[in-house]
């Protein structure tokens, strides 16, 4: 299993240090709304058949075909994050493995996204999270590697400005980068921008501060910490993420 603690990855991210505050545009620049995170989900799941046994499904649960069909065939772990409106922060996320032809619901928890909600077509500092189905592929954080799967790239260029309110100062402890407009295979903080910087970037799962991102997903601390030791490069990670409506469709 490659793994990413290296002196390679680390002078990557020591080289871009100066440019971190850029990648981290996207996330946590919101004022809290309030709240607090936990580790069990606090709002509604997504529902199934009567009948049905709540913890199988052979597709993921409330998800259209458009989005069903780009989750990759070789995928073995999917994370959707199920928001609850358009232009609501709040969501749930529902970890889901799969054995054979079926899909387990593993964990879930309460989670927030973007303070402005959800958007189709993601544009920097638009203060909503991207919908749509991205691989999870590089990991990082403030805090020693707690055994990722994932190449994990530890560094204080994550740490978030100390001239933001203390809530966030520790959002970036943990983070798993969300493949949107980066460049795969990179420390979640490499500044390319594959789309240019007009479409955002620096999209992350990363530690909750109680309320809604500029563009990413927080959960959190021990919901982060089992992601990263669950989530594996081999089952091929992806992140299926959006609004109740739009996931649907």
């Amino acid at each position: 299993m490659r793994k990413g603690s290296g002196a390679g990855r680390a002078a990557v991210a020591s080289a871009i240090g100066g440019l971190v505050l850029a990648v981290m545009s996207a996330c946590g620049s919101a004022e809290p709304s309030g709240g607090g995170d936990g580790g069990s989900v606090g709002k509604a799941a997504p529902t199934h058949p009567a009948g049905a046994d709540p913890t199988r499904t052979t597709r993921i649960p409330d998800v259209g075909d458009r989005l069903q069909r780009r989750i990759p065939a070789d995928s073995r772990q999917v994370v959707a994050v199920y928001g609850e409106g358009k232009d609501s922060a709040d969501a749930v996320v529902v970890l889901y493995t799969k054995h054979g032809s079926a899909w387990d619901r593993t964990r879930s928890w309460p989670a927030h996204n973007g303070k402005q909600g959800w958007t189709t077509d993601h544009h920097e500092d638009d203060d909503r999270s991207p919908v749509g189905v991205f691989t999870l592929s590089d990991a990082g954080g403030v805090l020693p590697d707690p055994g990722a799967g994932l190449p994990y790239t530890r560094s204080d260029a994550f740490a978030a400005p100390r001239w933001w309110s203390k809530s966030y100062w520790h959002d970036f402890d943990y983070v798993i980068a969300i493949d949107y407009n980066r460049v795969r295979g990179t420390p979640p903080n490499d500044p390319v921008r594959p789309q240019g910087s007009s479409k955002g970037g620096g999209i992350w799962l990363h530690l909750d501060h109680g309320g809604g991102t500029s563009a990413c997903v927080s959960l959190s601390k021990p919901a982060m910490r089992y992601l990263l030791r669950t989530l594996d490069p081999d089952r091929h990670p992806v992140v299926v993420m959006g609004d109740r409506g739009d996931l649907k469709r």
